[in-house]
């Protein structure tokens, strides 16, 4: 037993220094991945808290107030168009209790006139469009502005193989991340990925939290060049955020021009 020990010891610890220096330099085994954009202000459903989630209107006013990113999610009506909508039941939103993908798109309701926002309770949103957005137009009229898309339902019309788009971790895909992480294998296993969004233990458990404070955060992670998503603005900046998503637009461009004055 003890010979077996004498050799399991040392090859235990030969592997455990080789996986810490390789996950601190990643490089040496895998190629750095290439930024192709660089967004450091992104709307939430294009910023959902200032105008009515996931319309045109909504978009627009995310552009004008500088956001560099449009985030948004996706179904597909019952006549084949790929509608933005966060929800497939749309009675959250419209109020009434039908799924998106039971309509054509010319029967689809409008949303409702006044809109909760999602993650604060009694907060509500309003504007003059209440009609849900197509993708197609929202990709001709904002052609030079990176989109972040939710893919909500496994459809062959929105999943479409695309080598040279950035994409994110599922879920199933990053409980693998940790499972390879803390058995030290991370190191040695290509990653096709280039996003990982999680969140802050701290502010799902908070109860104090303010449109100014949470949001979600895009920070630089030097780890084979990926981006990694939380939900604080201020902690994310401490470590080293390059972008924040936030459903207040106006509000997160007024927070980087002071912070850029304070500079």
């Amino acid at each position: 037993m003890s010979n077996l020990f004498y050799f399991i010891l040392p090859a235990l610890g030969g592997y455990t220094v080789t996986s810490l220096y390789l996950l601190k330099n990643p490089h040496i085994l895998h190629k750095r991945k290439c930024t192709v954009f660089h967004s450091k202000h992104i709307s939430h459903r294009g910023g959902c808290g200032e105008r009515i989630e996931s319309t045109m209107e909504a978009f627009t006013h995310a552009v004008e107030q500088g956001t560099g990113m449009l985030e948004l999610d996706c179904h597909v009506t019952h006549d084949g168009h790929v509608v933005v909508s966060h929800d497939e039941n749309l009675l959250r939103q419209t109020g009434h209790d039908v799924t998106l993908s039971s309509l054509d798109l010319k029967d689809l309701p409008l949303y409702k006139e006044r809109l909760e926002v999602t993650f604060y309770a009694g907060r509500y949103s309003s504007g003059a469009d209440r009609k849900f957005a197509l993708l197609e137009d929202l990709f001709r009229k904002f052609p030079d502005v990176p989109v972040n898309i939710e893919i909500k339902e496994n459809n062959c019309l929105l999943i479409q193989k695309n080598p040279s788009m950035p994409y994110n971790f599922t879920v199933r895909r990053g409980v693998l991340l940790l499972l390879l992480f803390y058995s030290g294998l991370l190191p040695f296993v290509p990653l096709g990925e280039s996003f990982l969004q999680f969140y802050f233990p701290r502010i799902i458990n908070s109860t104090k939290t303010t449109p100014t404070l949470v949001s979600r955060i895009v920070i630089s992670n030097p780890w084979r060049g990926k981006k990694m998503t939380s939900f604080d603005i201020e902690a994310a900046f401490e470590v080293g955020a390059t972008g924040v998503m936030t459903d207040y637009p106006t509000l997160l461009s007024n927070y980087l021009s002071c912070n850029r004055c304070q500079d």
